[in-house]
Formats: structure tokens, C-alpha cells, sequence
């Protein structure tokens, strides 16, 4: 009888024993804390690169944008928010560099082809207030080299112009031969009288620009207007600093 008792007694006891691996199958893994965080890292960048794409989709072609804020890759080097220009006179705020949204997109464009060649755009000026033209024309009233703020402006003005040059990617600048606003020939796209390395640094940025929608003029081998230049009027807004 105690025998039949103790036998009832371990069948009931193995009977309410949980199996070990039931248990573990019922209870899911707990991510580590670290892997939480990647992963609200994850969706957290991609929820700001989604904000962005909207954003800049709101945007008209004609919308003038912050190219330091609109895309990653430039170099800047904006030389009339300093006294080293010919001005010899800081005349910007702030070293902002402003353009159309279509111009942006094109200076996108150009600047993956020469990264492609272990090069990068390097931008010393953009949109310019027609105030400064005006400085500018009063100084060197030269058409060759200063748009006749009087007459047509120039395509600064109106936010589809850029003065650049190259530099690899590891920031050492070209040689172009002349310095930034050099007011001479040997500026020009025609002198060829010129070191071979300079004449090549000069028709790679020429022929990237022009592939990309942009066209130079015979003065200024830094000087580079988008195709669309007089849909725009000109302009004399202000920079409106970290905007």
C-alpha cells in the first residue's frame, strides 16, 4: 500500500515539474542593451536622411539653398567673407554659399565625377548680394572681369553663378596657374603659355562643369554659370548667418 502511495505520489510531483525545454521555448530572448541601442540608432538616422529627402523635395528648383547644409563632399574657402579678395575688405557677413536648388543639384553631379578622380570642388564664392556688386563695379568697372551691375548684373546675382577651383581629397588645392580674381590673360582660358600640369588641373574642371550643365566664360578660369542663368532675376537679400 505505501509502495502504490509513494508511486501516485512521484507521478504527481513529475506531473507539475515544468519541462525545461517547454520553459525555454515560452520565455523569448531578451536583446542585449547594446543592440537596443544600434537599433534606435538605425531608426533614428533613417527617420532624419527621410526628414531630409522631404524637405528637400518641398524645395522649387528656383529655392536658393545653404549648400553647406544642403550636401556633404564640397570644400569652402568663400574670399569676400574675408579681406582677402580685391576688395581688401571683408564685404560677407558670413562665409555662406547660397545657390538655386537646381544649381545645387548640378554642383552635386560634378563634384561626384571629379571625387570619382580623387578630386573635390572647392568653392570661393556663390550668390552675391547685387550690393556688392555695386562695391565691386565702383573699384574695377571692368566687364571683362565685373558684371556691370547697371546693366544685366552678373549671374552671382541671381544665385546660378560660382567661382571655384579643385583640390584632392585630402585638401591640398591645384595649381591653376593664377590666384582667385586675377585681373589679366593669364587668367584667361585661352593663354596657354603655361605649364602642362596647369593646363590639364584647368580642362578637368572645364570639361566636368560643362558636362554638368554649367559653361565658362573666356576671362576667369574660376568663373562658372548654370545653363539656366537669366530665369532668375537678380537679388539683394542679405545672408542670413547658420540659416
Amino acid at each position: 500500500m505505501i509502495r502504490y502511495f509513494l508511486a501516485i505520489l512521484t507521478l504527481l510531483i513529475l506531473a507539475c515539474t515544468p519541462n525545461k525545454k517547454d520553459s525555454e521555448e515560452t520565455i523569448p530572448e531578451q536583446p542585449k542593451e547594446e543592440e537596443v541601442i544600434v537599433k534606435q540608432d538605425t531608426l533614428e538616422n533613417e527617420e532624419v536622411i527621410k526628414k531630409k529627402v522631404i524637405e528637400k523635395s518641398k524645395l522649387y528648383d528656383s529655392s536658393f539653398v545653404n549648400l553647406q547644409k544642403y550636401a556633404d563632399g564640397f570644400s569652402y574657402e568663400m574670399k569676400y567673407a574675408t579681406a582677402d579678395n580685391f576688395l581688401k575688405k571683408k564685404v560677407y557677413p558670413c562665409a555662406e554659399c547660397l545657390v538655386r536648388k537646381e544649381v545645387a543639384e548640378a554642383l552635386i553631379s560634378a563634384n561626384k565625377a571629379l571625387q570619382d578622380k580623387g578630386f573635390r570642388i572647392k568653392f570661393f564664392d556663390c550668390y552675391r548680394p547685387l550690393d556688392v556688386q555695386k562695391a565691386m563695379w565702383e573699384i574695377f568697372p571692368n566687364a571683362k572681369y565685373v558684371a556691370n551691375p547697371n546693366t544685366s548684373a552678373s549671374i552671382h546675382n541671381r544665385g546660378a553663378a560660382v567661382d571655384i577651383t579643385l583640390e584632392d581629397l585630402n585638401g591640398n588645392q591645384l595649381d591653376m596657374g593664377t590666384d582667385f580674381d586675377f585681373f589679366g590673360q593669364e587668367a584667361h582660358h585661352a593663354y596657354t603659355n603655361l605649364p602642362d600640369t596647369v593646363l590639364a588641373n584647368r580642362q578637368l574642371l572645364k570639361t566636368t562643369m560643362e558636362n554638368n550643365g554649367f559653361r565658362a566664360i573666356t576671362t576667369e578660369w574660376w568663373h562658372y554659370s548654370f545653363k539656366s542663368k537669366y530665369r532668375y532675376e537678380p537679388s539683394n537679400f542679405k545672408f542670413e548667418c547658420g540659416k
